[in-house]
């Protein structure tokens, strides 16, 4: 990992843990806003540990960028956890017939950036 990524990614971090630090929910109730402040330290440490042996510039480029997603969807609807995408179980058919591979590399396909890392800590 270069220097300047390096840097990027520490400041991604830090701008997560000011963010926690200054979260309000929706409702506003104290309770929520704690257990949505815990939430966003905990998965921000969870998932920053868990990728930080990644080499690959490319998948560290995904990681990046999945960042930034969860950050500004987070901001923008106020909501920390990550929004869930619903597909029906053979909803993404090919033409061709319905082989289980096909859905399978359809649905990963499919799947939105900021949910790449999602089912990996749940």
């Amino acid at each position: 990992m270069t220097a300047a990524v390096r840097g990027e990614v520490l400041c991604m971090y830090r701008r997560v843990l000011r963010i926690a630090r200054g979260w309000q929910s929706q409702s506003g109730l104290a309770q929520e806003t704690d257990a949505e402040k815990r939430y966003i330290v905990q998965e921000a440490s969870t998932l920053f540990r868990q990728n930080k042996d990644i080499t690959d510039s490319e998948l560290i480029k995904k990681c990046i960028e999945e960042c930034h997603a969860r950050i500004e969807m987070g901001l923008h609807y106020r909501i920390p956890y990550p929004r869930p995408t619903h597909l029906p179980p053979m909803g993404l058919a090919t033409q061709h017939g319905r082989k289980m591979r096909g859905q399978e590399r359809l649905r990963k396909q499919a799947k939105p950036i900021y949910l790449h890392s999602h089912d990996e800590t749940s």
